[in-house]
């Protein structure tokens, strides 16, 4: 039987509004896009930077900031279209059914509040959590994410905390109140590499004890190839290959997917790595037709003036490209 999903994203549309000196411009950093994660999942969300990725991330949570506004669309969690949600219902939702593990943990945690209270606000505030009961969750968490000597460390503060122990903390904010959900933005940014395999497992290790779902947002290869299952390629706003990883490795189709591979492991040849030709467009000014076409090594002159629909290709994969048009 068919697994249902956690997560349904439809033809969302996330615009900023910005201005040039006194020239207003709207930039839609996320266009029209759509997918599904199905529950235990583990997905990643790749490309360059400014693609969207982290945009898109900011919508599912609906934690934009003020210059940016959902234009139209669906996010449905658990069935519920969480744009239908009042702010109140937002605040219960975020932290206790969804979590997000952002990039840089200095910018998640106060330096002015000691680690246990701040893995403990979530806990205070959705489980009703104080006291003994309270200390109890915190270092259990603590020992869940591998921090040494719970019951000091949840009275120090940030600063007295290693890169990857701060990563850490930030990994059991997240777990705190068990959420269906979990949105790592840029996780292993900044960790080493011992750190970041030891981060990786981890997190591998509690979502197969608690069954969460994962959405990986990363520009690391190498972490899609060893954490996830399903890969959704971003450029410009839009979702143009979606694959499982291993036919994505083995076989990518869409020019950008190719160029990306190339660029991070030369494809099949680890010695012929080449960053990709030319620069992403102005998200104020998005070229006609694909978007990649100003940089793709295979255009051809429909390229250039239509937009390609997604081709599906078999099960759970699919292309935006003309190449596959008659496919």
């Amino acid at each position: 039987m068919e697994e249902k999903p956690i997560l349904q994203v439809m033809n969302l549309t996330t615009k900023f509004t910005t201005y040039q000196g006194t020239e207003k411009r709207t930039v839609n950093a996320v266009d029209d896009v759509s997918f599904d994660v199905s529950a235990g999942d583990t997905v990643a969300l790749i490309g360059e930077s400014g693609c969207g990725k982290s945009t898109l991330a900011q919508s599912l949570l609906r934690v934009l900031p003020p210059a940016g506004h959902i234009l139209k669309g669906k996010i449905l969690f658990e069935g519920e279209n969480l744009l239908d949600k009042s702010p109140q219902e937002m605040t219960r939702i975020r932290g206790e059914k969804i979590s997000m593990i952002l990039q840089d943990p200095m910018m998640s945690l106060d330096p002015l509040f000691t680690v246990g209270d701040q893995i403990g606000e979530g806990l205070r505030f959705h489980r009703g959590l104080h006291g003994q009961a309270l200390g109890r969750r915190i270092e259990d968490l603590l020992i869940a994410v591998r921090i040494p000597d719970p019951t000091r460390r949840m009275k120090q503060w940030p600063h007295q905390m290693s890169g990857g122990m701060k990563q850490r903390i930030v990994g059991a904010i997240a777990l705190a109140c068990e959420p269906r959900l979990i949105i790592a933005d840029e996780p292993t940014t900044g960790l080493d590499v011992t750190i970041q395999l030891q981060y990786l497992n981890l997190l591998r290790e509690i979502q197969d004890r608690t069954g969460v779902t994962l959405i990986f947002i990363t520009h690391d290869l190498g972490v899609v190839a060893q954490m996830c299952r399903y890969v959704l390629v971003m450029y410009a706003g839009r979702i143009v290959e979606r694959a499982r990883v291993t036919e994505l490795f083995d076989e990518p189709r869409h020019p950008y997917t190719k160029a990306l591979l190339g660029a991070a492991f030369g494809l099949h040849d680890l010695s012929r790595k080449a960053p990709i030709s030319g620069e992403p467009p102005d998200p104020g000014n998005y070229p006609p037709g694909c978007r990649f076409h100003p940089r793709c090594m295979a255009v051809m002159d429909v390229c250039r003036n239509e937009e390609p629909a997604e081709i599906r290709l078999e099960e759970g994969r699919s292309v935006k490209c003309w190449q596959y048009a008659s496919a």
